[in-house]
């Protein structure tokens, strides 16, 4: 068995009969921050061409920063989701029952990896939110869409968020992203045989090493353009 069951000391009925309806909202918001997740490194990844003859990363910014109603495309795409996904993943985390102590399988790991991952998550985006699009930081990590690759190069100007906070932030992540897909597959009934899951698993396995590669070419790219 690879799930837990919430314990009866700890709300495990939030939401009442429309507790399903929450968790698979909560599967759906996490498929649609996902999307953007991989589209936001394959982006940042544009860093490691560097800044001659053009600075590609540049033009992929100011087209996002170009689009229309962008604030509405945030907070419907990126904001309300992670936030629901993120209150509502912190309960699963509380009500949760890991049992990898007494059944060591492949899939009890994954899923309190899944778990742990999801929290250290939760502080890591607190801080790249607050820290580049806020400046609550300091202006020195603040990013500047209009020189953006300077901003990211400035940022990882600090060996703990270079060499640290953003490698296993972009492992965590892409574990995260890759191991949740495939759970939300079987959420949503689309893998249901053993055969099913296992070629898909092999699909995510791909998506995890796309993702990690991307987020490491975008640190490398963005420290080298300093």
């Amino acid at each position: 068995m690879t799930t837990a069951t919430a314990s009866d000391l700890t709300l495990p009925t939030l939401g009442g009969k429309y507790n399903f309806l929450l968790r698979r909202l909560h599967s759906l918001t996490g498929i649609v921050f996902g999307g953007y997740l991989v589209i936001h490194l394959l982006v940042n990844a544009t860093l490691i061409q560097g800044v001659h003859p053009h600075d590609i990363y540049q033009l992929q910014v100011d087209k996002i920063h170009s689009l229309p109603f962008l604030w509405a495309l945030e907070w419907g795409l990126i904001y309300l989701p992670i936030l629901y996904h993120t209150v509502y993943g912190i309960y699963i985390v509380l009500t949760g029952q890991p049992n990898v102590g007494r059944y060591g399988y492949e899939k009890n790991w994954l899923y309190t990896l899944q778990r742990f991952s999801g929290l250290f998550i939760v502080f890591w985006l607190l801080f790249h939110v607050m820290a580049l699009k806020y400046g609550m930081f300091g202006q020195n990590l603040a990013f500047r869409p209009g020189q953006a690759t300077a901003a990211v190069a400035q940022h990882l100007n600090h060996w703990f968020l270079l060499w640290i906070w953003y490698p296993i932030g972009v492992i965590a992540s892409c574990f995260h992203l890759a191991n949740g897909f495939w759970t939300a597959a079987i959420t949503w009934g689309l893998t249901i045989s053993a055969g099913a899951q296992r070629r898909w698993g092999y699909v995510c396995a791909g998506l995890f090493v796309l993702t990690f590669i991307c987020g490491m070419l975008a640190i490398i790219g963005g420290a080298r353009a300093g």
